[in-house]
């Protein structure tokens, strides 16, 4: 027994001397390769999971499949021809010169761990929208809307000013394929004090249309989110479900006021939607948004300079029947109404004598007798869109108080009453203003299209817009200008007016374009700035004709001229320019230029 008992001991006594001197050759490895004390503790942690009816962890799995791919590499070493000791791959024994194929493969091992680690972070990333603040305005399902809604919807309020409690309502419409790679486009409709969500969403480039029932939608076939992501935009305070704490803002409402609350909108939406930064950015509006739109783009551009990759990425912008200089704006639409046969030659006469065109306030006495003669020579019409049917309460409706040229011309308001009663009982609904997150205040008046209050009480409005639109083409920025030729409000002849006396280098000559084998309208392009028309569409080209709207903000995106109607225009057009006599429009003589 002690014979056996002696045997054991010296067997012990064997097999500690050997476990030393492996610790001995582990801690000379160690000390030749100090990144393998790294490899010898920076394990994955073992983390429980259960994969079918096995209950296992992750650290038995992961040491599982490198014992197989142990086994199958020292198949491999085995079955490779042997190498003599002077022919060792001199990188070996770089890395260390004891057992260096052991600490590659550690290695190995350790990096691979790390790049499934690294795949699952970028993975991570990419799941990380939406967040949870994205979340909580997240539109999950609009009362009536059609089946089968295949992209994101986002509403509801941006804080821009705390003191006076301040915040304006958005509308976020992402496109169904490819959202993170398309555009930004900020859409503004006008008035001023119209609701962008009314007009723009509800009747124009949303991806809704009301029924006349105010209770269920249909989808439009020209949304404008099949190309780019559309965030409309309630502006200012006090206009759709954008509201103030303070009653005095809907009294003190104006031009730069607005400009200024919609760029702190942008700044402080941008942080609640961070994946928008950077991104390809633009501006479009339609009617007074010819002023926001200029307005809050040359505040982006102002504060965008000296900045290496600006948040809001502006490329430039684009406007529709656009109020833009109220010089031009006069002469256009009086020459519009008798062009088009809507007033008589006395009274065309004597509105171009007796209405002041650089006045910002009331017209003179003469020129409201003179203004009340052409209402009265116009009959009972569609200003908006002199060839289509009128609406029956539109003649009850209509009321002078809208500011500047429009307001003096007409005294009507850049909308249409009877298609926004279909907007004002669909968004007046609870079940409505729920899934829009709108109306967190319990706001105790109707919503209505227009807000009367901040119409009538209206402030600063310059006198042009023209100084801005040359700010902009001169910093290298995009500028489109369309215009329905069918509305009488703000006719294409205005738009004309204010482009020519821009005195623009042309690039392509006035040509019609394109519209599923028809002409579409016409454009004339210059350098940085394309006008287009778009052949019998009112005030909201987008409404009377959505397939060319559509084309027209295609071209936009894409900066691309609209196609040529037909081959034959366009060389004809090329072979006319060597004898187009050379010489400038001749412009109407201007009380002012380029005020501000």
């Amino acid at each position: 027994m002690g014979e056996g008992f002696n045997g054991a001991q010296r067997q012990s006594e064997r097999d500690n001397s050997d476990k030393s001197r492996e610790r001995a050759m582990l801690d000379e490895r160690k000390m030749s390769n100090p990144q393998r004390v790294m490899i010898e503790f920076d394990l994955p942690p073992k983390t429980k999971t259960i994969h079918g009816s096995h209950n296992t962890t992750m650290g038995e799995g992961f040491n599982g499949a490198q014992r197989q791919r142990d086994k199958t590499q020292t198949k491999r070493e085995n079955e490779r021809p042997k190498e003599s000791d002077d022919k060792k791959s001199t990188f070996d024994t770089l890395i260390n010169p004891v057992g260096s194929h052991i600490i590659l493969q550690e290695i190995m091992k350790h990096l691979e761990f790390h790049a499934v680690l690294l795949l699952l972070i970028f993975v991570g990333i990419g799941l990380a929208y939406p967040t949870e603040d994205q979340l909580k305005d997240r539109i999950t399902k609009l009362p009536g809307q059609p089946e089968n809604v295949l992209f994101s919807q986002y509403s509801g309020y941006v804080t821009v000013n705390e003191e006076a409690g301040r915040a304006l309502f958005y509308w976020l419409v992402e496109t169904e394929e490819d959202s993170s790679s398309k555009p930004l486009v900020l859409w503004l409709n006008g008035g001023p004090g119209c609701s962008s969500i009314a007009y723009g969403a509800a009747e124009e480039i949303g991806p809704f249309r009301l029924n006349p029932d105010g209770k269920t939608l249909y989808s439009n076939s020209y949304a404008w989110n099949k190309l780019a992501n559309i965030l409309f935009l309630d502006s200012p305070a006090g206009v759709g479900f954008s509201y103030s704490n303070t009653t005095s803002d809907l009294y003190t409402a104006g031009d730069q006021k607005t400009a200024e609350d919609a760029y702190t909108f942008l700044v402080n939406w941008l942080e609640r939607f961070p994946q928008y930064k950077h991104r390809d950015f633009y501006i479009a509006g339609e009617s007074y948004a010819g002023h926001y739109v200029p307005q809050l783009s040359q505040v982006i551009y102002r504060r965008n300079k000296g900045i290496e990759n600006p948040d809001i990425n502006f490329k430039g912008f684009m406007v529709g029947n656009a109020v833009i200089d109220d010089y031009y704006d006069y002469i256009g639409t009086f020459e519009y109404w008798w062009v088009n046969g809507l007033i008589s030659d006395d009274t065309y006469k004597m509105l171009r004598i007796v209405c002041e065109f650089d006045s910002s306030e009331h017209p003179p006495e003469k020129c409201a007798i003179a203004l009340a003669l052409a209402r009265i020579e116009h009959g009972n019409i569609d200003p908006y869109s002199i060839y289509t049917p009128v609406c029956n309460a539109t003649a009850a409706t209509l009321k002078p108080h809208l500011r500047g040229p429009l307001g003096r011309l007409y005294g009507a308001l850049a909308f249409d009453p009877c298609t926004s009663t279909y907007s004002e009982v669909y968004f007046n609904r609870p079940d409505v203003q729920k899934a829009l997150h709108a109306n967190v205040t319990r706001i105790p008046y109707s919503w209505t299209a227009c807000n009367y209050i901040v119409v009538r009480n209206w402030g600063d409005s310059p006198l042009s817009m023209l100084p801005i639109y040359q700010e902009i083409l001169d910093a290298g920025l995009r500028i489109w200008v369309y215009s329905g030729n069918t509305d009488s409000v703000v006719p294409v002849t205005a738009s004309r007016y204010s482009i020519a006396s821009l005195n623009l280098p042309t690039i392509l000559n006035w040509y019609p374009w394109n519209d599923n084998g028809e002409v579409g309208g016409w454009s004339q392009v210059y350098k940085g700035l394309t006008f287009v028309a778009v052949r019998g569409a009112g005030h909201e080209v987008p409404l009377h004709r959505p397939r060319q709207a559509f084309t027209l903000f295609k071209s936009f995106l894409e900066n691309k001229n609209l196609p040529f109607s037909t081959v034959t225009t366009q060389s004809l057009n090329h072979r006319l320019r060597s004898v187009r006599p050379k010489r400038k429009i001749v412009m109407p003589s201007s009380m002012h230029h380029f005020s501000s």
